[in-house]
């Protein structure tokens, strides 16, 4: 099989850029050589990397004497194109191209929004279904990630308000056996003072000790030492 076709643009790579320059440098110099031995040329070659580094060849003792030479003869021929008008043609030439592309991207993008449909054959009619195609599966894949992602999170939302809800629930439940302990505690307080004072009251009015449980004894001395302090 032959040699595919390269598209000849700028290598995007470094390293791939270095090692192309490298060899086709070396080709080139190869090549003006051979046309040097093989047709008694006089060939002058200038080269400068990307890096400034100067490559030069010449089959003459000084490639400074075939520049001059060459200088000598582009002002003896008026005929030939300055390199002006040569940087010109090029910069025309380039600019040529560059509105070809903007065209043809335009009127992609005319085909993709279903306009100037009439003029495409039926090749390229398939051609436009299938990236369509391709694009509407990049879409579609992309939206549902999306939506994966949206539902993950709203999941884990749930599961962190859960637990913002039971921790809730825990510390009401703490504050209300608090407040039910401190209103036992209340009461017990009231009944003791209660008791202490019909004790006091009782014993000064009526003569001899009253009868009373052992319980409800302990709560009167309870109760005594209470209204002493108080």
């Amino acid at each position: 099989m032959g040699r595919g076709k390269i598209e000849i643009k700028r290598i995007e790579n470094t390293t791939n850029r270095q090692v192309t320059f490298c060899k086709r440098r070396n080709g080139l110099l190869k090549k003006a050589y051979e046309l040097s031995i093989l047709c008694e040329a006089e060939v002058a070659l200038i080269v400068f990397s990307s890096r400034g580094r100067l490559y030069e060849y010449s089959n003459n003792n000084s490639i400074r004497s075939t520049i001059e030479r060459y200088k000598k003869a582009s002002s003896d021929n008026s005929g030939v194109t300055t390199v002006t008008e040569i940087n010109a043609q090029y910069y025309q030439q380039e600019s040529a191209k560059l509105r070809h592309q903007i065209q043809m991207l335009q009127n992609s993008n005319r085909h993709l929004m279903g306009d100037s449909l009439s003029n495409l054959t039926v090749k390229e009619l398939k051609q436009l279904e299938n990236r369509l195609e391709r694009g509407l599966t990049r879409i579609r894949s992309k939206k549902h990630e999306t939506l994966l992602a949206e539902i993950e999170f709203l999941q884990k939302r749930e599961v962190e308000l859960e637990n913002e809800n039971v921790l809730i629930r825990a510390k009401i439940a703490e504050v209300e056996r608090i407040q039910q302990a401190d209103l036992v505690s209340g009461a017990e307080l009231n009944a003791i003072q209660a008791l202490a004072s019909r004790n006091f009251f009782g014993s000064t009015m009526m003569e001899g000790e009253p009868s009373y449980s052992q319980p409800e004894k302990k709560l009167l001395q309870l109760g005594c030492v209470i209204s002493s302090i108080l």
